[in-house]
């Protein structure tokens, strides 16, 4: 079972380090922007488009990626301090009422826009002249796949966890170094 999950984490991994690299074209085009805006005082109008489409892809297709790393946002604070069992039961509850719903919501209707946008030929009406953007409406879709897919993998390991009484191991666990440092320091270890 493990090897299944180590599988789709390194997946999520793998689809996050290939789509970090748009932070760097996104960096690039904002430099060309800066470049020749004050520079050569020519502006251009397909910036925005395109920052704003590179910034929706790479926060998209980073989300399974920061999942199987462990690293949303959550109340560290008071969660941190919860029995491991206690933390995979919250997990639990709160995959089934808030994650998985939203995550197939966005993936269906996510997967109506790419394919309304693909019909169309969807344009960018920010600029005139504006890009196409039904290629990248499809990553709407595939992003909640990867969510999905990863999202089940946790699941897994709530109930293993819940089972063992330990969180099974991630290929790289990600270390609590603050929520750690205070236990240590509250003597709650």
């Amino acid at each position: 079972m493990l090897a299944f999950l180590h599988l789709v984490d390194k997946i999520s991994t793998k689809v996050g380090h290939l789509f970090a690299w748009t932070i760097v074209l996104l960096t690039g085009v904002i430099v060309f922007e800066v470049f020749t805006r004050y520079a050569l005082n020519s502006p251009n109008p397909w910036v925005f488009d395109a920052s704003y489409i590179l910034y929706g892809i790479l926060f998209m297709m980073a989300g399974a990626y920061t999942l199987a790393t462990n690293g949303h946002v959550r109340g560290d604070i008071l969660y941190g301090f919860l029995e491991p069992r206690t933390q995979a039961i919250l997990d639990l509850i709160l995959y089934f009422v808030f994650f998985f719903p939203g995550i197939i919501a966005l993936t269906y209707a996510g997967y109506t826009f790419a394919e309304e946008a693909w019909i169309i030929k969807e344009m960018s009406s920010i600029t005139a002249d504006g890009p196409p953007v039904y290629p990248f409406k499809a990553f709407i879709p595939l992003a909640g796949f990867f969510l999905l897919l990863q999202g089940a993998v946790e699941v897994i390991r709530c109930i293993m966890c819940i089972k063992d009484g330990v969180w099974p191991k991630r290929e790289d666990d990600v270390e609590e170094v603050d929520v750690e440092k205070l236990k240590a320091s509250l003597g709650k270890n």
